[in-house]
């Protein structure tokens, strides 16, 4: 579901409104974040992987489907579902910032109703807020940013940076071809001191 120059602003609008369902919902995006790392799952595979009642499980494939985001990619049962991909640009009200909304940040949304340090940061900084987060963690991860580097430019505490950037690092590592750096593996309660001196 890439945007091109020659889409039509109906399909354009219409991308754009199946992705905000899967951003303003986290249980979606969990479902579609699955998929776009599964690859293809039936609704069983869903239902086991990510602890959903049946009901549950088909009502949030549908509504997948409807928007455009999953398809069914065998019509014999059981039906498997693959998800499109997804890379929108969106720009902010005032024009001064634009993030992209990729399979990545789709996951990292998701990982909201499982992870209180990634539901806080969204609570605080809103989904562009998180964007931005996602590509300093990308950064951290290949050693380019610390997490005071990344406080200081967002204007936020550096606890807080260290807080988002561990919480995504799982999502860094599952989308990004990254190696893993010493930058994030370091001694966690040694980092901890050090945020702490500066909060």
């Amino acid at each position: 579901m890439s945007r091109t120059s020659n889409r039509t602003n109906g399909d354009i609008i219409r991308d754009f409104l199946s992705v905000a369902d899967l951003l303003e919902e986290p249980a979606l995006a969990q479902l579609y974040a699955y998929l776009a790392r599964e690859g293809e799952s039936t609704v069983q595979e869903l239902m086991d992987a990510l602890d959903l009642a049946q009901g549950t499980a088909y009502t949030y494939v549908n509504r997948l489907v409807d928007a455009g985001v999953i398809e069914t990619t065998s019509e014999d049962q059981p039906r498997r579902y693959t998800a499109h991909e997804i890379d929108l640009t969106v720009t902010a009200a005032d024009g001064t910032r634009e993030y992209t909304i990729t399979p990545a940040l789709i996951d990292a949304v998701g990982r909201r109703t499982t992870d209180d340090d990634i539901d806080t940061y969204i609570d605080r900084h809103g989904i562009a807020g998180l964007a931005t987060a996602l590509t300093y963690a990308v950064d951290r991860e290949l050693g380019e940013i610390t997490h005071r580097l990344m406080a200081q430019d967002l204007d936020i505490s550096p606890l807080a940076a260290e807080i988002i950037l561990q919480a995504l690092r799982p999502v860094v590592l599952e989308h990004f071809d990254v190696e893993a750096s010493g930058a994030s593996v370091a001694d966690i309660e040694g980092v901890d001191e050090d945020v702490v001196d500066d909060a």
